[in-house]
Parts: structure tokens; C-alpha cells; sequence
């Protein structure tokens, strides 16, 4: 275990604290630790490079670490009816989506490289920004919009989101189609 490595577990073993504040309705230490995993997951990327540190355990856990997060929070804050269930279900649905096209890939002996695509890394920010967002009203216990910027948030994060999955799609389709 490296450095990298090491802080992309610490996200990972965050995940089931953060769900717990949620649950409890203690926004701010949810934000505050959502915080910290945002950061260290810029710093893992950032230390894996400088220190020349990327493994193939990085390049799986990071994106793990990725999900876990933003899966845990949706469902959470769906649940706890703060962000909508439609917009949830999109979020999970495309990373089902992801996971069942590298299975199929995988079964067919597919070379599989693990790089997001820029529309990816895209999709991630907003479903970062739209779960940092909310915890931030729900933290300063400011009234929480139900129109304007939140919502438009709630539209961006789902249109790239659902993009990102039928991107995912055409390029599983192509790999599908050079394997065979």
C-alpha cells in the first residue's frame, strides 16, 4: 500500500460515517467529511503522479471510492426526501449500467482499460457539486429551494449524467464488437 492508496481507503471507510450523519440529520459533519474526501481524493490522483504511485489497485479503488460515495449519499438523501428520487434512480441506474458493461466485458475477455472519459469526470463534479450543495443548505439550515438554482443543479446533474451512461453504452457496444 502506497500513499494514494492508502488515502483512496480512507474514502472508502468514510462512506458508512458520512451515511450515518445523514441519517441523523447532522448535515455540517456530513459536509465537513464530504469535504475531506473531495480533497483527498484530488490528492491521491495528485500523489500518485508526483510521487509516480499509480497502481492497478488505484486505478480500481478511486473509482470505487468515487461511487460508494455519491451512491451512499443519493440514496440517503433521496430517502430523507432532500434530493429527488427521479434524479437518484439516474445516478444509480448509470452506474449499474457501467458495472454490468465491464462484467460482460470481462466474461468475453475484452481488453479493458479503466480511463474516464471527459464526460465522466464531467458527470462526477455536478453529482459532487449537487450532493455539496444540498448539504450545505441543509448545514447552514438555510430554506431550501425547491425551483432555481438547485433544481437547474438537479437537470444538469441528471442530463450529463444519463449522457455519460449512453456514452458508456456505444463505447462498451464498440469493444463488444472488436472482441467478437
Amino acid at each position: 500500500m502506497n500513499i494514494p492508496n492508502t488515502l483512496t481507503v480512507l474514502r472508502i471507510i468514510l462512506v458508512p460515517v458520512i451515511v450515518i450523519f445523514l441519517m441523523q440529520g447532522a448535515f455540517m459533519k456530513a459536509l465537513i467529511l464530504i469535504v475531506i474526501s473531495g480533497v483527498t481524493d484530488g490528492l491521491d490522483g495528485f500523489l500518485a503522479r508526483v510521487l509516480d504511485q499509480k497502481t492497478l489497485l488505484g486505478a480500481y479503488l478511486d473509482p470505487i471510492a468515487d461511487k460508494a460515495l455519491l451512491m451512499s449519499c443519493f440514496v440517503t438523501l433521496s430517502v430523507k426526501q432532500i434530493i429527488p428520487g427521479w434524479l437518484t434512480v439516474i445516478v444509480i441506474s448509470r452506474d449499474c449500467i457501467i458495472l454490468v458493461g465491464i462484467s460482460v466485458l470481462a466474461i468475453m475477455s475484452a481488453p479493458l482499460e479503466i480511463r474516464p472519459s471527459l464526460m465522466s469526470k464531467i458527470t462526477t463534479v455536478l453529482q459532487l457539486v449537487t450532493v455539496f450543495a444540498v448539504l450545505l443548505f441543509k448545514a447552514v439550515a438555510l430554506p431550501f429551494p425547491r425551483d432555481g438554482v438547485v433544481w437547474t443543479l438537479f437537470l444538469a446533474t441528471a442530463v450529463f449524467t444519463a449522457a455519460s451512461g449512453l456514452d458508456y453504452i456505444f463505447r462498451g457496444i464498440r469493444l463488444m464488437n472488436r472482441a467478437v
